[in-house]
């Protein structure tokens, strides 16, 4: 596997994917090497729950910062560079996680002459509202497109991402696969000590990537307009990037920062524990391919509000394991916050649907078996007429 993004260089979403999968994989038997960047936190070859990681060290050529499809060009260079630390061993699957190692990914897989598999976890058109400006989006639309080209088989998160990629890269219904994200329910429950019927509290928690398709501005309206509903409701959203200096004025604007509170990064045990004290977990976004957040949310036992929005809804519509609303409503939003601060039996319900939904559904070890379905596709040669 490759994946740039993985832990503890990056701890959310592909890099949340990709370490859940690996080691499933490996739980059930298979070997398994991650290809990934450097860390100082991490040494450069390891071995973890049977899972190999190798990590390269990108830092030379040095290139501008704002050029990042021209640094992940460079990164993929020193990637495929690591294949010469494992000395006789083969896969027989390539799988390449997302735009960033598209061309170590192609390229490897050539090396090996074995099947690429590439998971498109979000796409540059999806992340501007559908179509693609001109620029860096374009670029990277472009690296996006000729990955799942050059790939075997395409795996995607969500039945909205299938569509979307589908549909934005012209390819054959039969090359590209569902495959939802996961959870590592272990990671996330509450200790069996804690009563959260009675240790909860009127606070609101969101996480993850700070910026403005998450949508944390409209939970920031949402939750102002409680103040005078809800007695001591206060809010914490967890997370650092883009939009984060934007959504610090817009608090302060509006006079939000009594009660809603931008936390920064915060590590997983921190986070854990806001969330078992926790009255609801919110993920607001106006676009999100899948959301590993609210199978984290729904994991740790909290209440969970969703926006009706791309692979969310798919994981809560008509389930009775979370609450919807439309994306981008902060008044809509502010009721299904109150619900779930001030109805102990919705609380109870949710709680209750949530955890039978993910064990059945959304642990790792059956992502890995679903996942493994398509490897063996790839393995035995069914490619479609377009791509490799």
């Amino acid at each position: 596997m490759l994946s740039l993004e993985f832990p503890p260089l990056v701890v959310g979403g592909i890099a949340a994917h990709v370490d859940g999968l690996a080691r499933a994989l490996a739980r059930v038997g298979h070997d398994v090497v991650v290809l990934s960047l450097h860390t100082p936190d991490a040494p450069a070859d390891s071995v973890t729950d049977g899972v190999r990681v190798l990590r390269a060290d990108i830092g030379i050529p040095w290139l501008p910062e704002g050029d990042l499809v021209a640094r992940m060009a460079s990164a993929n260079h020193q990637v495929t560079q690591l294949i010469g630390n494992l000395g006789d061993w083969r896969p027989d699957v390539v799988h390449a996680h997302d735009w960033l190692v598209a061309w170590a990914g192609d390229t490897i897989a050539k090396i090996w002459n074995v099947p690429l598999v590439a998971t498109i976890h979000a796409t540059e058109r999806g992340r501007h509202g559908g179509h693609v400006p001109h620029g860096m989006p374009a670029a990277i639309n472009s690296i996006e497109w000729w990955l799942t080209f050059q790939a075997n088989h395409v795996i995607c998160c969500s039945k909205f991402m299938v569509r979307e990629v589908i549909t934005g890269f012209e390819l054959p219904i039969e090359k590209v696969h569902l495959v939802p994200n996961g959870v590592d329910l272990a990671n996330w429950e509450p200790p069996a000590t804690l009563d959260q019927a009675l240790e909860r509290e009127p606070l609101v928690v969101a996480w993850g990537r700070v910026q403005y398709e998450k949508g944390f501005q409209v939970l920031a309206r949402a939750v102002g307009a409680l103040r005078t509903r809800v007695p001591g409701i206060r809010c914490v959203i967890a997370g650092r990037g883009s939009y984060l200096a934007e959504l610090q004025t817009q608090i302060d604007v509006e006079g939000l920062a009594d009660v809603v509170n931008l936390a920064g990064f915060v590590p997983d045990a921190e986070l854990r524990s806001m969330l078992y004290r926790a009255g609801c977990g919110v993920i607001p976004s106006l676009y999100e391919p899948f959301g590993i957040v609210a199978l984290e949310s729904m994991a740790a036992g909290v209440p969970t509000i969703v926006a009706r929005t791309g692979g969310l809804a798919e994981i809560v519509d008509g389930s009775g394991a979370g609450l919807l609303l439309g994306s981008g409503d902060h008044h809509e939003l502010a009721d299904r916050i109150e619900q779930a601060l001030t109805d102990p039996e919705l609380v109870a319900s949710l709680r209750a649907t949530a955890a039978t939904l993910l064990a059945s559904c959304y642990t790792w070890d059956a992502i890995a078996g679903t996942t493994l379905d398509v490897y063996e596709i790839a393995r035995a040669g069914a490619t479609p007429a377009t791509g490799r």
